[in-house]
């Protein structure tokens, strides 16, 4: 019986290879789906959008917060893939209870490029996910961006305002870019209009998920601190650590180009 390890240490053992897979964690779902699993996912959350195809036609087993256990446990999987994060603790307890759990814990490209490799081999498809963590780790080993002196406060939600601190994937994909971030706190701090005003960004990105910031928000922002740049900033390629890291060294070059060109405007 093989014997695995999630990213919390924890022994996952399994049967074999598994054949009937729930994944509770969009971009874990998406890198399910682009290592060939297409016959063995047969679950997903109402949030797993990619791809756009697999999403309309796999069952829904509610949010990565608000799983529908009975509908999972129906559903009779070999294998579930979770997130510390993402999905709450008690729930993820409920589905250990009938069914293997693998659980992710990533706050940084390394761990990202772990889980890849891992999930690979769990899911009997290694050689594909070894290939894909050395494309993500050579493009961002190619990364030319410098670092700057441009401090960044990251938003991931509104009313109340929620930002990005330390120790979190969205915190490291700032430092590739070379920027520091504003909020020397772990997690996800809740902020209000004053301690933003007093901690005075020089930049303030507002990403497009969890929290679907528009361009209408910008004014918002403006109002409270007039000379920060202030830019909407795609939220997947900041914070889905599966195969979206293809895409995401080109898009923190262009971003990392695009503000310190308007700094030096200013």
């Amino acid at each position: 019986m093989p014997v695995h390890y999630d990213q919390l240490g924890r022994e996952v053992n399994l049967s074999g290879a598994p054949k009937r897979i729930i994944s509770v964690v969009p971009s874990q779902t998406e890198l399910l789906f682009y290592l060939g699993l297409n016959e063995e996912i047969i679950g997903i959350t109402k949030f797993c959008i990619h791809p756009a195809d697999k999403f309309k036609s796999t069952a829904k087993i509610g949010g990565t917060k608000q799983l529908d256990i009975a509908k999972i446990k129906a559903l009779k999987p070999d294998l579930i893939i979770a997130n510390k994060e993402e999905n709450e603790r008690g729930q993820i307890e409920e589905l250990m209870a009938f069914c293997p759990v693998w659980i992710s814990d990533i706050s940084d490209l390394q761990g990202a490029i772990d889980m890849i490799e891992r999930v690979g081999v769990l899911v009997d498809r290694k050689s594909e996910a070894n290939a894909l963590s050395q494309a993500i780790d050579q493009q961002f080993n190619n990364l030319t961006i410098q670092q700057t002196n441009l401090r960044t406060a990251y938003f991931i939600w509104r009313k109340p305002y929620m930002v990005a601190g330390k120790n979190t994937f969205i915190d490291s994909m700032l430092q590739k870019c070379g920027f520091s971030n504003s909020f020397n706190i772990d997690r996800y701090p809740e902020i209000d209009a004053n301690v933003l005003i007093k901690v005075n960004p020089d930049v303030i990105l507002l990403s497009s998920e969890p929290y679907p910031f528009k361009e209408k928000h910008i004014a918002e922002f403006k109002a409270l601190l007039p000379s920060a740049i202030i830019k909407i900033v795609d939220g997947e390629l900041f914070s889905w650590y599966g195969n979206r890291l293809l895409y995401a060294p080109r898009y923190l070059q262009k971003l990392s180009e695009d503000l310190k060109s308007a700094q030096s405007s200013k």
